[in-house]
């Protein structure tokens, strides 16, 4: 399977919504899956007409299962060098989402396990059907979720990122939205009209704001307070700059939807 049919694309109303192809091995991180994704985001990343990503997985039975075990195995023949390289797809992937400078949206039809929680939580939003089940199962046959570890411990605290990996138990999604886990948890049948929703509400927001605040997000978050504050503050000031800034205030005092520019 190529890299485009392990990955589908599909660009409505500046909707792109990227679909892991592979419901036959329940939508597991083959190397043509994230080398299709990361090929869907790059593009993404500069085209205008793109103002939000959708992730999903096809069917009903998993978002994304995390690594292909059995295709794992069979690179570990590239020998010590040619590891790294492979597992260093996941990372750059993982990062490709944070550098999107758009927001992304995952929409969690399917369980989401391993990998796959590695997915959502790159994503800025993440969406799932009452009945999914969320888990990072690899301690049960000797792995731990290496990378999905710096993410996840920046969602829910140490504590209860030690829970999930050491345990390995799939909850189910409520409960995964109580450990913030999730941002909303719906039932099924109402799932694609929620998605659907958020992500047009997204689409209607400036582009150039988005862009702006969403990377003053990634790039403060970690930062002791004092440095945050002032690297905002100068974000703060670009912010008023922006054409769509004039846009949007001239808008509110004249009472009429806003016309962005994206700049």
């Amino acid at each position: 399977m190529s890299a485009s049919d392990a990955v589908q694309r599909s660009l409505a109303d500046g909707v792109l919504t990227l679909t892991i192809n592979r419901p036959e091995r329940r939508n597991a991180l083959s190397a043509e899956v994230m080398a299709g994704l990361q090929a869907a985001l790059e593009a993404a990343r500069d085209d205008a007409d793109v103002r939000v990503v959708v992730l999903t997985g096809a069917g009903e039975k998993a978002f994304c299962a995390g690594g292909d075990l059995a295709g794992g195995m069979a690179g570990a023949k590239a020998g010590f060098p040619g590891q790294i390289a492979e597992k260093g797809r996941y990372a750059e992937l993982l990062l490709a989402f944070a550098h999107l400078g758009k927001p992304a949206v995952a929409r969690l039809a399917g369980d989401a396990l391993g990998g796959g929680v590695g997915l959502f939580l790159a994503c800025d939003l993440a969406i799932a059907a009452d009945d999914v089940r969320v888990g990072l199962p690899e301690i049960h046959v000797g792995l731990w979720p290496m990378m999905v570890t710096a993410l996840l411990v920046r969602h829910v605290g140490l504590k209860t990122a030690s829970e999930l990996m050491l345990l390995g138990e799939k909850i189910p999604a409520p409960e995964a939205r109580e450990l913030r886990l999730l941002n909303r948890v719906v039932p099924r049948a109402d799932l694609d009209a929620t998605v659907a929703r958020v992500a047009g509400t997204l689409a209607a927001r400036s582009p150039a704001v988005v862009r702006l605040g969403r990377d003053a997000l990634y790039q403060t978050m970690d930062l002791p307070l004092e440095p945050a504050l002032f690297a905002l503050r100068d974000r703060l000031v670009i912010n008023g700059l922006l054409e769509d800034t004039a846009e949007g205030v001239m808008a509110f005092l004249q009472k009429r939807p806003p016309v962005w520019k994206g700049r």
